[in-house]
């Protein structure tokens, strides 16, 4: 199945709560997100069989990725059910992006259940400039450690670091020597303009190019060939000591290679990051829509997608845009 561009669908990513227990300056500022800011009740959140469905559904169409994310997936309960429940489907693969708060406790009951990747969000590992980011004064050692219990427990650990000039641009080369040489690989992400709320400047983006000459400056680095819809460029220490790669959507779009569809935590499903508007899956199941009748409304989303928000921003940029930590990031 392909959309008007010829993109086929393989990923799913989920987001199974809008909350967070962080609240980082570019996602989910203080200032939108305060003490009086609505959250979605219990019952407007998909079940976990629901989700379970819902991926067995994209399974159906050829989609071999389920992501969970949030806001913060460790924060819903039972996680370690919908894991197992997903992890049975055949020929799914699940993963799972955590900003690695409650990690350490919840890492092995996780591979248990069936997790075998994990992205974890660490964007410094200074204690003072990881604080100020988070905004609740959550120690980088604890996360630190969400990494370690994961990375022990068997399961694949990628790091993930949002860089922003002039907030934490300092530490890249401190972030890579953290993780060089562990078997860790370390991802950094262009600063994004995604939702209202995180006053996004095109000023405050540090491009993958300048990230590479910053680390190649002090470890030399060779490019490594991309597979067909990876999101990174990638580049492997020249001493063998693993590899980073940078996710450059801003500076150089990837659109024409996504193959990814989001599903909001109140089951609207996106096409796109950036996309206006979702459309409600969750309405025709609790109505006793079978999977044909599903699989036909996905269809007809996905193969009149036209979506490459990220190659037009400067010509045509939208406005308003769902906030990451209602979509998933």
């Amino acid at each position: 199945m392909q959309d008007a561009f010829g993109r086929p669908l393989e990923t799913l990513r989920v987001s199974i709560t809008d909350r967070c227990n962080f609240r980082c300056v570019y996602c989910m500022p203080k200032g939108a997100f305060g003490r009086d800011h609505v959250f979605l009740e219990r019952r407007e959140l998909l079940t976990l069989e629901e989700i379970a469905r819902v991926a067995g559904v994209f399974a159906g169409l050829g989609v071999r990725t389920v992501r969970l994310t949030g806001g913060e997936p460790l924060l819903r309960r039972n996680l370690e059910h919908l894991v197992a429940m997903l992890a049975a489907i055949p020929g799914l693969d699940v993963a799972l992006t955590t900003n690695g708060a409650l990690l350490a406790d919840k890492a092995q009951a996780l591979a248990h259940a069936g997790l075998r990747r994990v992205n974890v969000s660490l964007d410094s590992v200074d204690d003072a400039v990881f604080r100020a980011l988070n905004d609740v004064d959550f120690p980088v050692e604890r996360v630190l450690d969400g990494i370690d219990a994961a990375f022990e427990a068997g399961m694949r650990v990628k790091v993930n670091a949002v860089v922003k000039r002039g907030v934490n641009d300092e530490g890249i080369v401190a972030l890579a020597e953290r993780f060089r040489g562990r078997g860790i690989p370390l991802r950094f992400i262009e600063y994004m303009d995604v939702g209202q709320t995180n006053g996004w400047r095109l000023d405050d983006v540090v491009s993958a190019d300048e990230i590479v000459r910053r680390i190649g400056a002090v470890w030399p680095l060779d490019a490594v060939a991309a597979s067909p819809g990876e999101t990174a460029l990638r580049f492997r220490y020249r001493d063998s000591a693993g590899e980073i790669g940078v996710i450059a959507s801003v500076t150089k779009p990837f659109c024409g290679g996504c193959s990814r569809a989001r599903l909001s935590a109140e089951g609207r499903l996106y096409t796109c990051l950036f996309a206006l508007r979702g459309h409600d899956l969750r309405r025709p199941m609790r109505a006793g829509a079978a999977d044909e009748q599903l699989v036909d409304e996905i269809r007809r989303v996905w193969t009149a997608r036209t979506d490459r928000y990220s190659l037009s921003r400067t010509a045509s940029p939208q406005s308003p845009k769902p906030e990451m930590s209602y979509i998933g990031g």
